[in-house]
């Protein structure tokens, strides 16, 4: 396949001006979002699964799943169950969804459903980055809440890749709105009253998946989130250099930011802001410079980045006429675990308080 010419110009643009940049990036953001690893469990639960762990190999042969299935189950820890689930939207391969589980939770049980928190992590984490780097489990109102962390892939950004038009594996959207939605409210008791919740890259995915499935979720959050990539060249210069990350091809995601701007804008949070006006917004962010939760001396480019991209969605969506919108833009602070950790608890009071409104 030939490149086209608009692509060799993004790429010789790219090059100039990230080459230098990117892996302090890339480096940056990997040592602050890798979450330890997680305990690996001892024996499966009493609960209803298709399959039992040792089955996983064999029926992972099957090339062309139909939807999603869950092919192992394994209990890592008090009240958290991780899924292993393969999907046919990313290409028949299995990932992993961990569960922090309500008191009282029983899957076999179906005539009750859960309210269900979803925690999307952020780029250079995984589905284990919440339990192993906040106290999220030891959050005492959470415990009659489903929270559902799903895996998002290193660099997925909660899209259905574009892939130079053809589409296909990984559709990270699809798997986590169709498929896992679909999964969990047929089978481990996750009920249709839902919030969302992210960081960085993840807070992007609450706000895309807010205002892409309208009445999928009654609130959204999002900590230090991408909230308007296309603002100027740095941040989009920047976002690419993140698609770039493990050797991927920039343009798979979402194609070149001017020959696919369409699709660019349809991933923009500030380009959704209307598709956001009805329901209860969270948005928060430090400005890049040391703050109280960091080391003396640190500071963040790309938290400084977001910060202006937050601070140009919240004004975009108070133009749209937006009423139910939270920021909490705290000054001092960088691109870290600490805040997100306190800007989740922040925020909690206004989600639990959408899940629970009639």
């Amino acid at each position: 396949m030939s490149v086209p010419t608009t692509v060799i110009t993004v790429l010789t643009r790219l090059r100039s001006r990230l080459r230098s940049r990117v892996p302090l990036v890339l480096a940056v953001v990997l040592l602050t979002l890798a979450p330890t690893a997680p305990a690996l469990a001892a024996t499966p639960p009493a609960m209803p699964s298709p399959t039992t762990a040792g089955e996983e190999t064999g029926a992972s042969r099957s090339p062309k799943p139909r939807g999603a299935e869950v092919v192992a189950v394994t209990r890592v820890a008090d009240r958290q169950v991780d899924l292993s689930v393969r999907s046919a939207a990313l290409g028949g391969r299995t990932v992993q969804v961990r569960l922090l589980t309500p008191d009282g939770w029983n899957p076999g049980d179906h005539r009750r459903h859960w309210p269900t928190l979803w925690l999307l992590h952020g780029c250079c984490g995984d589905y284990t980055s919440w339990t192993a780097m906040t106290d999220v489990a030891e959050t005492d109102s959470l415990r009659d809440v489903l929270v559902v962390m799903p895996e998002a892939g290193w660099n997925g950004w909660y899209s259905d890749w574009w892939n130079h038009g053809r589409g296909g594996d990984p559709a990270w959207e699809t798997f986590h709105t169709v498929e896992l939605r679909r999964l969990l409210e047929r089978d481990w008791g996750a009920g249709r009253d839902r919030v969302v919740a992210g960081l960085s890259m993840g807070g992007q995915g609450a706000l895309l998946y807010t205002a892409r499935h309208p009445g999928m979720f009654k609130a959204a959050a999002a900590y230090s989130g991408s909230a308007h990539p296309l603002l100027n060249d740095e941040s989009i210069d920047r976002l690419m250099g993140f698609f770039a990350g493990q050797g991927d091809d920039p343009l798979r995601v979402w194609g070149d930011p001017v020959a696919q701007r369409r699709v660019w804008q349809a991933h923009d949070p500030f380009h959704l802001a209307r598709r956001l006006k009805s329901t209860p917004v969270y948005l928060s962010c430090g400005d890049g410079t040391t703050g109280p939760l960091d080391p003396p001396g640190r500071a963040s480019a790309l938290e400084a980045d977001f910060n202006r991209q937050n601070h140009a969605l919240a004004a975009e969506l108070k133009r749209v006429g937006a009423k139910h919108v939270t920021t909490h833009f705290y000054g001092p602070g960088t691109h870290a675990w600490p805040y997100w950790e306190r800007e989740l608890h922040a925020s909690l009071p206004m989600l639990l308080g959408a899940l629970r409104a009639p």
